[in-house]
């Protein structure tokens, strides 16, 4: 008995340091790759987004002309009325074209899925994606964690555990099946609805994942590992600290404990959800950035419908804009530089 014990920790420690390094990759992915994402899929969020956008400073300077004039005489009710109805007719209006944007892409997300199965609903293969309003991140948060594929990834999960016998506290047979089943889904819940919804709408982040889909496989890569540490801010757009999924996931991991038995209670049980968590998002992460790929090579299927094939166009106008630029300024130098004296 004492001998299967020690077996079954030391395999743990082992799952719990491969897990650790996975996500210590990810973490060192996203130092390396911060810099250049300002480079990667960007949204005109900072342009007009659907969510308590502060004024644009253009409407002020189209109303300056009718205040330049002298104060001879004092503005009439009409010009005021007509300058003060301009302004927050087209706000309303690029908020409304925001809302309605935003509401497509969370319809098309909802219908994605990996060959009808697996969901990918927080998936947007969009570049220019509208930024989200509160409601929209808590129902495809909701839409996730309540798809049936969570529910039997909680029944395969529970037998799992089951088999392997790791978790004490639970009773062997059916009932202590159904048990794992529900402290499983729990798990999914909690993390889903915290990293998805509840943080996100706190921080003003949007969180989806933003695919790539174009470029070097490396920096792809690094990209997907990337972007379970750092997220984009909805109103500007900028990459800032994924707060939802960082602290969505630990809060979820201290949930874990009401519901485990005592016996797994402890602060070891928070950071191994955790860390878990962490892991199995950098893992979705870049399947999610690669499926589109696999799926066009081996089962001829283009889930982007030609976005990818667009992005990378985009793509190679920008890199051979960029190496014009760069001869250009080599060309520069070179006359610019005196020649060299004998």
């Amino acid at each position: 008995m004492i001998a299967v014990k020690s077996h079954t920790y030391r395999r743990r420690a082992g799952y719990f340091a491969l897990i650790l390094a996975f996500s210590f990759t990810g973490l060192r992915a996203s130092a390396q790759t911060v810099a250049e994402l300002p480079d990667a899929p960007q949204s005109n969020a900072g342009q007009s987004s659907g969510q308590q956008i502060p004024p644009s400073p253009s409407p002020p300077t189209q109303a300056q002309p009718s205040q330049t004039p002298a104060p001879a005489t004092p503005s009439t009710p009409a010009q005021s009325s007509s300058s003060s109805s301009q302004s927050p007719s087209q706000q309303p209006g690029a908020q409304e074209t925001q809302k309605e944007k935003a509401a497509e892409e969370v319809k098309e997300q909802e219908h994605q899925r990996v060959e009808g199965v697996v969901p990918t609903f927080n998936v947007t293969y969009h570049h220019d994606a509208a930024p989200l309003s509160q409601g929209q991140k808590m129902n495809l948060s909701l839409h996730s964690a309540l798809d049936p594929f969570a529910f039997a990834s909680a029944f395969l999960e529970a037998g799992y555990h089951e088999a392997d016998n790791d978790l004490t506290g639970f009773p062997w047979g059916p009932s202590g099946y159904f048990e794992r089943s529900g402290v499983a889904y729990l798990d999914t819940f909690d993390g889903t609805i915290l990293s998805t919804g509840v943080v996100p709408i706190i921080f003003h982040q949007d969180p989806r994942y933003f695919r790539l889909g174009y470029g070097p496989v490396r920096h792809r890569m690094l990209y997907a590992l990337s972007t379970s540490f750092i997220a984009k801010h909805d109103y500007t757009g900028r990459w800032e600290p994924n707060y939802g999924n960082l602290l969505g996931n630990l809060a979820a991991g201290g949930l874990s404990n009401l519901y485990y038995p005592s016996s797994n209670n402890s602060f070891g049980l928070t950071i191994s959800t955790f860390v878990i968590q962490i892991a199995e998002g950098e893992g979705g992460t870049v399947f999610n950035e690669f499926w589109p790929d696999l799926s066009r090579k081996f089962l001829h299927k283009d889930p982007t419908h030609g976005l990818d094939a667009q992005a990378a166009a985009e793509y190679a106008v920008e890199k051979q804009r960029k190496k014009q630029e760069q001869d250009e300024k080599k060309q520069q130098q070179q006359q610019t530089t005196p020649p060299a004296q004998p």
